[in-house]
Parts: structure tokens; C-alpha cells; sequence
């Protein structure tokens, strides 16, 4: 296993020397050193300082110059969420505990090119249990599912478990969606309901990152401690995290581990190279070098006397006893497929309109142009599958959640672009024909029909619709306006782009109400979408299928929720 991952390292670090055309490694250490920074997990930031620091005590050397590594410890979120909006990077290499962070920075248009050249080391999700609260749960001989860690946090006299917030760590995004995707597994709407019902208890009990949760444990054993509903008697907590806590507890109950069925998920740790092409041979040499030595032997005994794994999720012999496992527990269980883009992306919307409440106004581009067949989709419409992914959407909120319904195409309500179908109420709320408004509302999406010979009347919908939205405005809720387009504003009476856009931005003020813009199909105008979000601090989404309505506004939603947070 250790020979493995020492070839991994070192064919990547080929692979990206061979690509930039640099020479191979030199002996020696002549003149100044060269310097490489790297910005690394809080988590495995010490580990990666005491392999910089063998690096310059044994003189490695890179191209004939020694090594210098400078290390900062930053997390994936805030790094993410810096390279998305653009802000230059001090650091040449990115060190994060997961994936999910530079799949969600790489996704953003403002980021500089990232290359994840493999991964340095890993480690386990578990549940992590003070003795007493394991003993109950059945220790070491009981096993759960994701969908059962998550269901008994609600029973009576259940275990309290928390968990670092999932818009913020990967642990607690990761442990959410394996929950959600093991309870929607041929539950449907059921399955949704159950993991917003476990989303809800989690929410109750969340820290803003892995070290704060930590510090939710009970500090000892006594009866106060172990008794105070304010701590936690388990945590959704890496393995990692649990091996360093059962070293450093001083007084603090040692935590015991179980591992949920269906194959390890793992932080995965990926080394990324940041802008490589400006990173310059010398420095791109040094980061290659530099990776080479986190695999080679004395990189890994250094990284599992931090509790880390091999980055293929075996453990060297007592680590993850030393964490708090023992058998029957499935440690040594085979990694699992990490979760898919869109069913993280699912995760983390669901987790924001659960622990924050959504007020949404829609508008549905309702001109004939929506009438148009969709490639792919058996002669279903543009509106035909509009109406589907909206309808399937509604799903995922909850009754606390407001919603409503605006359409428009020119000339479509007398002199007016636009008419409201369903004012916006929460979903919850009693209906004046009987039902609730979320049944209103599902009959209103599949009510929606293109107008024959109407036209796209974009700009004054959208400044009618955003002051409604505007004047309307609900504290504590997430407020937003969702516009969806096929076309470009084709009425020759309507407000100017420049003149909405500049309305929009005096109206703005503290009552912030983001307009997310989803251009659908090739004839949508993206660039007026992408001008009208930004006014507003909203987003823009271009896609060719209507079928991802659903999933880009829950992404919009997370994004907002993240961004406020």
C-alpha cells in the first residue's frame, strides 16, 4: 500500500512535469532556497508543517535548490469561496480536506485554474460516541446505516449528535448526503421528507466547523457534564479528528467509533496546484518535489502519527483503534464511491432552505418560443419539462417556505408583460378552494402554457416583478427572485437593459433580494441574465435543458445561504 501511493505521487508529479517540460530532479543545494507556500486544512496543516520542517533539516532539494515550505492553515470553505470570487491567491499549493472544495471553486468562472494532482492521505467518516452514549447505542458489536445514524437522534431519550455545519465543513456536507441519498433509495417524496426531518434535528445541534463542534463534547465525566442538554454525546466527526481528540482529551471522555455500513467515505485530502502556468518552473518543480515527500515513507509516518490514512483509505497497524474503533466496526471496510456532483449540490440546497427559510417569486417565460421541442426528451416542449422539474422541485421545500407564481410574454395581461398566477404565501398555509397553498400552487406550474404569437417581454416583468418582491420582503427568510427565459426582451416599449439595471441597483438598499436569472436553451439572452443578477448580487445560470431548473435553483440557494452565512 505505502509503494502505491508513493508511485501515485510521484507519476503525478511526472505527469506535471512532463506537461510543463521541466528536467528531471537534481541532487545538491546551491544557492538561495526556493520558496513554496501552501494553504492547507486546519486539520492536516500540523502534519504538513512537520514534513516542511524534514524537508529543510534533511536539505531536500528541488532542481539543486532546498526546500522552503511555508504553510497556512485555511479552510476549504474560506478558500473556495475566495477563488470564486476571484481573489488572487498567496499560496501555490491548496491543501484542502476534500474534493467537494475544489469541485465547487473549479465550478466558479472567477477561479484560476486548479489541478488536483492526487491525494496526500485520508480519512473516514464516522459517528463519535463519549463511552456511556456508545455502550447505549450497542458499541462495538451494533452497526448503522447513514439513514439510522440520522433517525436515531429523534427518538426518545435518543443520543444528542451534532455536527459541523454542512455549508462549512466537508464532514458534515459529506454525512448529509450520504443520509439524504440512503433515505431517498426508493422512498421518493418519503425519502426527502425523512431527510429534511434529520436535517432539521441536526440544525439544532450544529457547530460552524470541526473544531468548534469538538468543543461541544462534555469536559469530563461527572454527572453535570454528561447530563448538560447543551453537550453532545456524539458528533458525525472524521476519524482523524476522533484520533486527535482520544490523544489530547486531558479529562474529557475518550470517544469510540462506529462506522457506517455500505463502504467508507472518505476526506480525500487533494493536493492542487493553483495556477501551475504562473507558478513558474521553479516553484511548479518545487511543488511536484514537495508532494513526492508527503508520499515517500518518512511523509507517511509523519502523516499517520497525525491520524491520517494512505489516500486509499487503508490505515497503518493501531491508527484506527488509537481513534476509538474495535471489531465488529467495518474500519477496514473498502472505500466507497464518493457521492456525485448533483447529489452534493441537492444536499447542500436542501440544507440551506431547511435551516433557513426560502421566500421565492417565480417568473416563467410563457412566450410561444417555449413551445419548442426539446432535444433528447421524446417531443416534450421547453414549458412541457419546465413544468416537471418545477413541480418535482416543490418538493424539497418545506411548509414554512413561501413561494409564487408569475408568467410573462408580451402584451399577456392588456397593457402589461406579465401577470401574477399565485401571490406568495408559504406553502403551508390553507388555500381558499380547499388544500394548501403548495397545492395551489402544483396546479398553477401545470396550468403553465406557452401564448400563442407572444413575444419575450423580459425587462419590465422583471422590474415589476423584483418591486413586488422588494415591497414584500420577509426578515429571517432567504428572499429571492427566480426569472426563466428562453429568449431576449423583444418589446420595443419596455424599459431599456441600462435603465433596469440601474433601478434595480437603487432599489437594492438593505432589503437584499438576489435575482437568480436561468437562461434555458441556445436563443436565451445570457448576457442581459448574468447584467440583471449582478445588480442585485444574484446569479446566473445558462442551461440547454429545462430539466435542471430544479437542480440550479437549490444550487442558487445554497450559494446565497453560504454567501450570508
Amino acid at each position: 500500500m505505502a509503494a502505491t501511493a508513493l508511485v501515485l505521487a510521484v507519476a503525478a508529479g511526472t505527469v506535471v512535469a512532463q506537461r510543463a517540460g521541466l528536467p528531471p530532479f537534481s541532487d545538491g543545494c546551491d544557492g538561495d532556497p526556493v520558496r513554496l507556500s501552501v494553504a492547507a486544512a486546519p486539520d492536516i496543516a500540523p502534519a504538513v508543517r512537520a514534513a516542511a520542517a524534514h524537508a529543510r533539516a534533511e536539505r531536500v532539494t528541488s532542481d539543486g535548490h532546498c526546500l522552503d515550505v511555508r504553510v497556512s492553515e485555511r479552510s476549504g470553505a474560506d478558500v473556495a469561496a475566495a477563488l470564486g470570487h476571484g481573489e488572487d491567491p498567496d499560496y501555490d499549493v491548496w491543501l484542502p480536506d476534500s474534493s467537494l472544495w475544489v469541485e465547487e471553486a473549479s465550478a466558479s468562472s472567477g477561479a484560476p485554474p486548479l489541478e488536483a494532482a492526487g491525494s496526500v492521505a485520508s480519512s473516514p467518516l464516522t459517528l463519535a460516541a463519549v463511552p456511556r452514549a456508545a455502550k447505549r447505542m450497542g458499541w462495538p458489536e451494533k452497526t448503522y446505516s447513514w439513514p439510522r445514524i440520522a433517525a436515531s437522534s429523534a427518538e426518545d431519550g435518543a443520543v444528542r449528535v451534532g455536527s459541523a455545519d454542512p455549508a462549512r465543513s466537508a464532514t458534515g456536507l459529506l454525512a448529509l448526503t450520504r443520509i439524504q441519498n440512503a433515505a431517498s433509495a426508493g422512498k421518493g417524496k418519503k425519502g426527502d421528507a425523512e431527510t429534511a426531518a434529520a436535517a432539521k434535528l441536526l440544525a439544532e445541534r450544529t457547530a460552524p466547523g470541526d473544531s468548534q463542534v469538538l468543543a461541544t463534547l462534555p469536559r469530563d465525566t461527572s454527572g453535570a457534564e454528561m447530563g448538560n442538554p447543551k453537550r453532545n454525546q456524539a458528533l458525525l466527526l472524521s476519524e482523524q479528528a476522533a484520533y486527535a481528540h482520544n490523544r489530547a482529551h486531558q479529562g474529557a471522555p475518550g470517544l469510540r467509533l462506529f462506522y457506517p455500513d455500505g463502504g467508507l467515505t472518505l476526506l480525500d485530502y487533494p493536493y492542487t496546484l493553483v495556477d501551475s502556468e504562473s507558478l513558474g518552473t521553479e516553484r511548479s518543480r518545487a511543488a511536484i518535489r514537495f508532494q513526492t515527500l508527503l508520499g515517500d515513507e518518512p511523509g507517511r509516518r509523519v502523516l499517520a502519527r497525525h491520524g491520517f490514512r494512505a489516500a486509499d483509505g487503508s490505515a497503518p497497524a493501531g491508527l484506527a483503534r488509537r481513534a476509538g474503533a474495535r471489531d465488529p466496526q467495518p474500519y477496514r471496510a473498502d472505500a466507497a464511491e464518493p457521492p456525485s456532483a448533483r447529489s452534493v449540490s441537492a444536499a447542500q440546497g436542501m440544507w440551506t432552505i431547511t435551516v433557513q427559510s426560502a421566500r421565492l417569486t417565480l417568473t416563467v417565460d410563457a412566450s410561444a418560443s417555449m413551445s419548442a421541442p426539446v432535444p433528447g426528451r421524446d417531443g416534450q416542449s421547453r414549458m412541457d419539462v419546465t413544468k416537471a422539474s418545477l413541480i418535482q422541485g416543490l418538493s424539497q421545500f418545506t411548509p414554512d417556505d413561501e413561494f409564487g407564481l408569475w408568467d410573462f410574454a408580451t402584451r399577456l395581461d392588456g397593457g402589461h408583460d406579465y401577470r401574477r398566477l399565485v401571490p406568495t404565501s408559504r406553502l403551508g398555509d390553507r388555500a381558499e378552494g380547499g388544500g394548501t397553498h403548495r397545492d395551489e400552487l402544483t396546479s398553477a406550474f401545470s396550468g403553465l402554457a406557452p401564448i400563442p404569437g407572444g413575444a419575450t417581454g423580459l425587462y419590465d416583468t422583471v422590474l415589476a416583478a423584483y418591486k413586488d418582491a422588494h415591497k414584500t420582503y420577509t426578515e429571517g427568510k432567504f428572499n429571492a427572485l427566480v426569472v426563466l427565459t428562453d429568449g431576449a426582451n423583444e418589446d420595443p416599449g419596455s424599459i431599456s437593459r441600462g435603465a433596469l439595471v440601474a433601478e434595480l441597483k437603487r432599489l437594492g438598499g438593505e432589503r437584499r433580494v438576489p435575482v437568480v436569472a436561468i437562461a434555458v436553451g441556445p436563443d436565451a439572452d445570457a448576457a442581459a441574465c448574468e447584467e440583471i443578477a449582478e445588480a442585485t448580487g444574484g446569479s446566473s445560470y445558462r442551461i440547454e435543458d429545462p430539466a435542471q431548473i430544479n437542480a440550479v435553483i437549490l444550487k442558487a440557494i445554497m450559494a446565497a445561504g453560504s454567501r450570508a452565512g
